[in-house]
């Protein structure tokens, strides 16, 4: 499937869809230590080359912020208290406005396709709720999967560049949903 980067949005924070992790999984937040964890989910789902990339990239992107991490980054884990998933409710300026960003989620390949990711979204959004009134987060044409679950939770396309056309148009055929809203 041809890469093409996508942004989407939440103009509200209203009406966040709720799931609970189902048995023998759980959610916590982020602890000392849990960083060689994301930076292991993150590789594992393809995000960076290696483990050592995805740890440097971490401490580039949240080391000078690591008090917020216990706060912000949740990480989902199995009956053995395994991580298996993470992502972020983080902080970022959108079109010249601070807004929540949903940022970096990743499930475990062997751990895909069993629900998991509602209950982990669902955690971040009601994390970014408490903060602010509207978020956004940036995915792929090759996520189409979890392209699915974002509209689920009500985030729509925000057209960023020409071939964001291209890739909605690509999403809605592969997902067999209208996405892109008919010109009023």
């Amino acid at each position: 499937m041809k890469y093409i980067a996508l942004t989407m949005v939440r103009e509200h924070m209203e009406d966040i869809p709720s799931y609970s992790c189902p048995d023998g999984f759980s959610i916590r937040t982020f602890g000392p230590g849990d960083e060689r964890h994301w930076a292991r989910l993150e590789r594992l789902t393809g995000e960076f080359p290696d483990q050592e990339a995805a740890l440097a990239y971490f401490t580039r992107e949240y080391g000078p912020h690591q008090s917020k991490l216990a706060d912000r980054c949740f990480l989902l884990q199995n009956g053995q208290g395994e991580p298996i998933g993470t992502a972020t409710a983080w902080d970022h300026d959108f079109a010249g406005a601070v807004r929540g960003r949903v940022s970096w989620v990743a499930i475990d390949p062997a751990y895909q396709g069993r629900k998991l990711a509602k209950p982990l979204l669902s955690a971040v959004m009601a994390r970014l709720a408490r903060s602010h009134g509207k978020a956004y987060l940036t995915t792929q044409t090759t996520s189409y999967p979890a392209i699915n679950l974002y509209l689920s939770f009500g985030f729509r396309p925000h057209l960023v560049h020409q071939s964001c056309e291209e890739g909605w148009a690509l999403m809605e055929e592969v997902l067999q949903r209208k996405i892109r809203r008919s010109p009023e």
